[in-house]
């Protein structure tokens, strides 16, 4: 899980977080709306993000403005400044991360999700949780303020605990607001999710959605589940759902399975296809990922080519000092090795072979733990240069390629 800010519809900084696969680069990416006045963190969100996860799709979630984390006045904000912070959302991801494939939105989240997802491009599907097919279904929250707020022009209104003000231009818009036609014109899958003992929104709303949209669209009973999903295992049961569901939509990752029989030693490396340079790397048993950076039109889901070469050589660094230094019967109790990779002007450097145009220059700095004596130091230094990755760098290497 990663924290991160974007600048929302009103320029205001929101807070974001993102939940990615543990093990793979995600196959998709979700952008997921919470429901009214609640926030990125609330607990079922949690664990439908974790369920999907390990599903392989990323989701990216973020505080309204004003709510949460996120900067602004709650106060100043409606239902259409929460479609266009959406909006705002999908193209931070679109520009830094991946655009969105899948949009979920749980409850008015989702009603503001069906009118997002028609002016992203990118999405899909979408996926629907206890969502009203009507704006004006949140007034039942606050019945009896609403008179005030048309008289006075704001009210200061409690829900789940908490002092929240509205103001009456947020009426004057939920009342502009035309979901069923809008839903009608979608043209991207649909998944209904709604449990029929919702006491926020009734079930009906859910019926209204989903005879309003087009084909292809299914419906997902959720019996007993409370409104907020937050009674045990109503969340992860949703994530499971939905993640079956969006496989028809959004292709499940290779199986990779005939190519991860690697021995012990060697390296396999394929791209994943997603994103620019996203590649597998299987070492032996183990799979990583190896991207570029953002500037180079990577993604950063993993180690650049170079910072491999960097920790093999760190790592090789590091086992020889340690090897050494039992043999020795040295007390260096730990080590580190901070490595960097640049590129630099031969003219720059008096030592090197090479007079003219630029040549690569790795740094590499130690720091050694223990009991040593300024000797011991000095020794474990010069030792460093003689590992084995070191001395290939610096000798002359035959690479030879063959089509198989």
């Amino acid at each position: 899980m990663e924290h991160f800010e974007f600048t929302g519809a009103q320029g205001f900084a929101l807070s974001a977080r993102i939940d990615k696969p543990k093990n793979s680069a995600p196959r998709a990416y979700a952008l997921f709306a919470h429901c009214f006045t609640c926030g990125k963190d609330l607990q079922p969100a949690n664990r439908i993000a974790k369920a999907l996860t390990n599903d392989g799709i990323a989701v990216v979630r973020f505080d309204f403005t004003g709510l949460g984390k996120s900067d602004g006045d709650f106060a100043n904000t409606n239902f259409s400044s929460n479609v266009a912070d959406l909006l705002a959302a999908a193209e931070y991801m679109r520009t830094n991360l991946e655009a969105p494939s899948l949009m979920i939105g749980h409850s008015l989240g989702g009603t503001a999700s069906l009118i997002a997802a028609k002016e992203i491009p990118e999405i899909r599907a979408v996926v629907t949780i206890g969502a009203p097919a009507n704006t004006t279904n949140i007034i039942k929250q606050f019945p009896n303020d609403v008179t005030t707020i048309e008289k006075e022009g704001q009210a200061t209104i409690k829900l789940a605990g908490r002092d929240f003000t509205i103001q009456k231009q947020f009426l004057d818009d939920i009342q502009n607001q035309n979901i069923e036609d809008t839903v009608a014109a979608l043209k991207k899958p649909l998944l209904v999710c709604h449990s029929p003992i919702d006491e926020t929104v009734n079930i009906d709303h859910a019926g209204k959605i989903f005879v309003a949209a087009k084909h292809p669209k299914s419906f997902l009973s959720l019996d007993n589940a409370d409104h907020l999903l937050f009674k045990k295992g109503a969340a992860e049961y949703v994530a499971r759902s939905i993640a079956g569901w969006v496989s028809a939509y959004i292709p499940e990752q290779e199986n990779d399975s005939h190519k991860t029989d690697v021995k012990y030693g060697d390296v396999l490396v394929h791209p994943t296809g997603i994103g620019k340079f996203q590649h597998h790397v299987h070492a032996g048993p183990y799979t990583m990922i190896a991207d570029e950076p953002k500037s180079y039109g990577g993604d950063e889901a993993g180690p650049t080519p170079y910072s491999f070469l960097l920790a093999g050589l760190g790592a090789c660094t590091s086992m020889t000092l340690k090897m050494y230094a039992e043999r020795k019967n040295i007390d260096l109790q730990d080590v580190q090795i901070h490595m960097t990779h640049e590129k630099i002007h031969a003219d720059d450097c008096d030592s090197c072979e090479t007079k003219s145009g630029k040549l690569d220059k790795i740094s590499r700095r130690i720091t050694l733990s223990g009991n040593l004596t300024p000797e011991q130091r000095a020794r474990l230094i010069e030792i460093a240069d003689r590992c084995p990755v070191h001395r290939t760098l610096h000798e002359e290497v035959l690479i030879e390629t063959k089509e198989t």
